[in-house]
């Protein structure tokens, strides 16, 4: 591994330039070896990425069927330590980490509030930073901080004990890892159709704030004859940003106050809940826009193949009663995204194709 000159604080200072920067003239930062060894953005995956990484999940959760197989796979990365930093309240998120990580034997340590950390006491994120990284190999953040994994990862690669950042969520920014393990969900339920390509997807509620819709818009340019609908209101409408960077990749898409218009159109519809804890006006929270709920009358309008996501957690926008439909997909979403973080484990630590071996 390539060792670095300690960084002066005025190195560090350096950082508001470097984040200023667009994505794409980043994306070099985080690739070491001419592999991903941070992952920070969507957009640093492409679409043999993509495939491997699924494929490569794939393997994993059929190893993981057998007692012989659990065993090989333990023994993959024992010798590693991983610090789950999740200082935003996750569930899914974080039992999904940890769990990728126990099934290739890693050992993790956890922290889920900031008050149990140092910066309670006034130490520099910088500080922090580096602390985690005196005593575990990888590094998975969530933070309600934008830009807090892209700082984690930019701090540690100018250290001499630089270690990978995996980026858990991100204020409302991005949220990589989910978009992953959205890929791997359609490209499942659309095995038997093709997978992604050709697809229709709407994604649907709170498109401004949603990090998971935005990190997976990024992600369609991966795929070929892609269509998106989002359906928001007008206060929630997709960013400027995400629909410009869809017309400079010639990605079609459509808005629309409308969501039961457009329910007969698409492949997979993705909902999304009302970020409240984004509001800065408390008294939004009691505004539940019903229009773009997902309810059981609504079945009988989508297509026979068509699946319903949602990252989760839900509260009103999907009745309870559409569980027992076979295409409400997002339970079958849910358990997805421990293997894909799983196979993105296995690849940052390049144990991969130990597991893609057992399969030649």
């Amino acid at each position: 591994m390539e060792r670095y000159a300690e960084p002066t604080r005025q190195e560090f200072e350096g950082w508001e330039e470097f984040y200023s920067k667009p994505a794409d003239e980043k994306l070099d930062s985080f690739i070491q070896d001419g592999r991903i060894y941070d992952v920070i953005y969507a957009q640093q995956f492409d679409r043999e990425f993509l495939d491997y990484l699924c494929n490569l999940a794939e393997n994993i959760r059929h190893l993981a069927k057998t007692k012989v197989g659990q065993i090989k796979l333990r023994h993959l990365l024992p010798h590693k330590r991983a610090m789950l930093y999740f200082v935003q309240p996750s569930t899914r998120t974080f039992l999904s980490f940890q769990n990728a990580c126990y099934v290739l034997g890693l050992s993790v340590s956890e922290i889920r509030g900031i008050t149990t950390s140092s910066e309670v006491k006034g130490e520099s994120q910088e500080d922090t930073i580096r602390t985690f990284a005196s005593y575990v190999d990888l590094i998975i953040a969530r933070h309600p901080e934008a830009g807090f994994a892209e700082k984690t990862a930019w701090v540690l690669n100018q250290t001499v004990r630089p270690v990978p950042v995996l980026n858990g969520g991100s204020g409302p920014d991005q949220h990589p890892t989910q978009a992953l393990l959205d890929i791997y969900t359609l490209e499942r339920e659309f095995r038997d159709m093709g997978g992604l390509d050709g697809k229709t997807i709407a994604m649907v509620g709170d498109l401004k704030r949603g990090r998971t819709v935005r990190s997976l818009s990024y992600l369609m340019k991966n795929y070929e004859d892609v269509t998106l609908y989002y359906a928001a209101p007008q206060v929630f409408r997709m960013k400027d940003d995400i629909k410009g960077f869809l017309e400079k990749h010639g990605i079609s898409y459509h808005e629309t106050e409308d969501f039961q218009s457009i329910m007969p159109l698409v492949d997979a519809i993705y909902m999304t809940r009302i970020q409240n804890e984004y509001s800065e006006d408390p008294s939004s929270a009691a505004e539940t826009f019903p229009e773009f709920h997902f309810k059981k009358e609504h079945l009988a309008r989508i297509q026979p193949h068509c699946a319903i996501l949602h990252p989760l957690p839900r509260r009103y926008e999907i009745e309870v009663s559409v569980d027992k439909d076979p295409r409400a997909a997002y339970w079958r979403q849910e358990r997805c995204g421990m293997w894909i973080r799983a196979a993105l484990i296995a690849y940052i630590f390049r144990v991969d194709h130990e597991i893609t071996d057992e399969f030649s």
